[in-house]
């Protein structure tokens, strides 16, 4: 096994700017080494700790899918010094990846199940990875319907506008788009992402909902999913947002007897339902 402290080293391939005020990001990085690519092997819904040389290290959900090879992307907000490192870097820079960390999406439980995809902001990385997993060619027999909601705060937010397109000329995916208020030529649905499930009203027959987002979000769609008659062994989330060290050693990501960052990311509604409260 690797030393689990030692990041493996990479270069950014492309940076690509995802929204209008430029301070979402997502950089492809290509590593130095080829064994290191081989090592590197993840399913959808995994993290890693990437590292900007002299600045420091954050845990990333993995953006892009396995099914995409010979790179891995990580969409990036600009939010504190190392995230800054990286909004400032250019094509080239090196930087230092430990991974792949965490559970992941339950690829194979979700197999001969339809899949309802509910996400917010820049959170909808790691479902993005799980899509293009699921809409590949080798793997879509294995799925069923898929429908994707995904809510932002406004029309400029929305990311990966490209593939989304791509995805909404398909015929073997459902996507719903919406944003929180408002706006002129915009088409799609109005309104939070907790009251687009309920107007969706998927049907929890033979499913299973993956949710991320902000908190907020996830507690208010897991509401109405409920209301919809959803068992919370059909309900997974994401904590992506509490990790730390990745490797359950600093003790910041626990909650009671988990760790976040090895027991999870992902849990199922169920599985949180366990968890002791936090106050």
């Amino acid at each position: 096994m690797p030393n689990p402290y030692i990041p493996m080293l990479t270069k950014i391939k492309s940076i690509i700017s995802e929204n209008e005020v430029n301070d979402i990001k997502t950089f492809e990085l290509e590593f130095i080494k080829e064994e290191d690519y081989k090592k590197f092997n993840y399913i959808p819904g995994q993290y890693a700790e990437i590292s900007f040389i002299g600045k420091g290290e954050c845990p990333i959900g993995i953006a892009s899918s396995p099914t995409e090879e010979g790179t891995i992307k990580f969409t990036i907000k600009k939010m504190g010094t190392v995230t800054s490192s990286f909004h400032n870097s250019d094509i080239g820079d090196t930087i230092g990846v430990r991974g792949p960390l965490g559970n992941g999406w339950p690829m194979e439980e979700l197999k001969g199940k339809n899949i309802v995809v509910i996400g917010g902001g820049f959170a909808f990385s790691t479902l993005r990875s799980l899509i293009l997993y699921v809409l590949d060619e080798k793997h879509r027999k294995d799925y069923g319907n898929i429908t994707v909601i995904y809510g932002n705060r406004n029309s400029g937010e929305v990311l990966y506008r490209d593939v989304l397109e791509e995805w909404e000329k398909r015929d073997d995916i459902d996507v719903v788009l919406t944003i929180d208020r408002e706006e002129e030529d915009w088409t799609r649905k109005v309104g939070f992402v907790a009251a687009v499930v309920k107007e969706v009203a998927p049907s929890s027959d033979n499913a299973v909902a993956v949710v991320c987002g902000p908190p907020i979000m996830i507690k208010t769609a897991q509401n109405e999913l409920e209301k919809l008659n959803w068992k919370d062994e059909q309900i997974l989330n994401s904590l992506e947002m509490r990790m730390k060290c990745g490797i359950g050693k600093c003790g910041r990501c626990n909650i009671g007897d988990k760790y976040v960052c090895i027991d999870g990311p992902v849990f199922s509604l169920a599985e949180l339902k366990q968890m002791p409260k936090e106050h």
